[in-house]
């Protein structure tokens, strides 16, 4: 089984991909995970562009969506909502309508924030747009507020709470994709 983890910030040391590895490492060991870090590379989106031949950033997004078998988002909150790259790229993953990378894969969410609320609007609109493209998003949540405060130097959470909670999340996850791996094998 394979989770490609994306974080919707394109800051390197964000909040949010530091909360992406500290889930990397609640995955059982049979589980390939990896932080996809292209999100900078995606253009804006341009129907015009896209054909046969996208551009190189949009058939590695692409690529790295369909050789997943689920995928985990981690979201800050701009403005009350999705930063625009994160938005921008699954508006390139949804194409073709009906056919894109995203349909019928297991999608979970989470997010974090230096705010009190831990992005919560930006998990609900990402699930929204999640679950319009196609994808099946799992139950659960986390909603990491203050997250300058909630990792040690090493990038783990202070909170045992959180921990758990993070664990429940990728369990969910794990337990969408166990039976159609099982199937496909």
């Amino acid at each position: 089984m394979k989770v490609l983890a994306i974080p919707g910030s394109l800051r390197r040391d964000s909040h949010n991909r530091t909360l992406l590895k500290a889930a990397g490492e609640l995955f059982p060991p049979d589980v390939e995970y990896e932080i996809w870090d292209g999100l900078k590379q995606v253009p804006p989106y341009d129907e015009d562009d896209d054909g046969e031949r996208p551009p190189a950033g949009v058939a590695q997004l692409r690529a790295a969506l369909a050789g997943a078998d689920a995928l985990l988002f981690s979201t800050p909150e701009y403005n009350h909502s999705v930063p625009g790259q994160l938005k921008n790229a699954l508006d390139w993953a949804s194409r073709p309508a009906g056919a894109g990378a995203l349909r019928n894969k297991p999608a979970a969410v989470v997010g974090a924030s230096t705010g009190a609320f831990g992005a919560v609007w930006a998990q609900a609109e990402l699930r929204k747009v999640l679950s319009g493209s196609g994808a099946r998003v799992v139950e659960g949540e986390l909603a990491l507020g203050h997250a300058h405060e909630r990792f040690d130097a090493h990038g783990r959470l202070l909170d045992p709470n959180l921990t758990e909670e993070l664990q429940e999340l990728v369990d969910t996850l794990v337990a969408e994709v166990r039976p159609r791996t099982a199937v496909a094998a």
